[in-house]
């Protein structure tokens, strides 16, 4: 067997570079599911959401729920303007909620500050600005570790295995490396943090298909440590296949959910968002 927590077969028990506090229960899927204190529902939910942005602001998002189990991928997709990444920001706290909540493994964390949700145990990588251009890429990656107290060469390593590039070009600037590259930087830049859930807005904009691909294929590799991951994707038939569940959204509200095989099934949706 590797040494690589990220390459063995999916549902595999070490989750070494993921936070070690909370497992979570698994429960079936299903936007309406109601946890409870303790852990007995999704590990991760952003329940009824509603609100938008500044307290004057019209809401985008209308009764969003968004659910995700432990080392489960979660995909949202959508039209332009649906609310997609306004529904991941709720999640990790960047706009109030005017209704709605968010739990993590059974605790509210609705009142919590982003700053604070990653100490929880939440990493999030925005689609863009998301690393630091001047600062080499081991740089970028133990910036990605200022919270920990701990010996993080060990994260480290276990990011280079996932990205052996990243080892190539450790001391090179990071603003002078590719887009898929530096969506690599950013990826590995918050799993140093350990999250038990990593977020990704559009981490596959503007690559190539090849790129896409392998991008996906490193996904899949940390969802088999026990991460959970939430991601935002207008390359949304892609997407859908590596899901093990899958919301689209519309108008800022859930329209279809379901796993990603049944969505891509969904006649409605092949139609409608996935061109037929």
């Amino acid at each position: 067997m590797s040494g690589n927590p990220y390459q063995d077969d999916r549902g595999n028990k070490d989750a070494s570079i993921t936070n070690p506090h909370g497992q979570g229960t698994l429960i079936a899927s299903g936007t309406q599911v109601r946890p409870m204190p303790g852990g007995d529902g999704p590990f991760l939910i952003g329940e009824n959401m509603t609100g938008g942005y500044g307290k004057a602001g019209p809401d985008i998002l209308h009764g969003c729920t968004i659910a995700v189990e432990k080392g489960e991928i979660a995909v949202i997709v959508g039209p332009n303007g649906a609310g997609k990444s306004t529904a991941m920001k709720a999640v990790f706290g960047m706009l109030d909620l005017r209704e709605g909540r968010v739990l993590l493994d059974g605790e509210d964390i609705t009142q919590l500050t982003p700053q604070a949700r990653v100490r929880y145990g939440m990493g999030f990588v925005p689609q863009t600005s998301n690393i630091f251009t001047s600062m080499t890429v081991e740089e970028n990656l133990e910036m990605g570790a200022f919270i920990r107290t701990d010996d993080f060469r060990k994260t480290m390593e276990q990011v280079y295995e996932l990205f052996p590039i990243l080892r190539e070009k450790r001391h090179q600037a990071a603003g002078e490396l590719s887009g898929g590259q530096r969506q690599q930087v950013a990826v590995g830049r918050a799993l140093m943090t350990q999250p038990k859930v990593l977020m990704l807005d559009e981490p596959t904009a503007g690559v190539s298909p090849i790129v896409m691909d392998e991008l996906f294929d490193r996904i899949i590799e940390v969802a088999r440590t026990g991460i959970s991951i939430l991601m935002v994707e207008q390359n949304a038939r892609q997407a859908l296949e590596i899901a093990d569940k899958g919301y689209v959204l519309v108008q800022g509200a859930n329209g279809y959910s379901g796993t990603g095989k049944d969505l891509l099934a969904n006649p409605d949706v092949r139609r409608s968002f996935l061109g037929g």
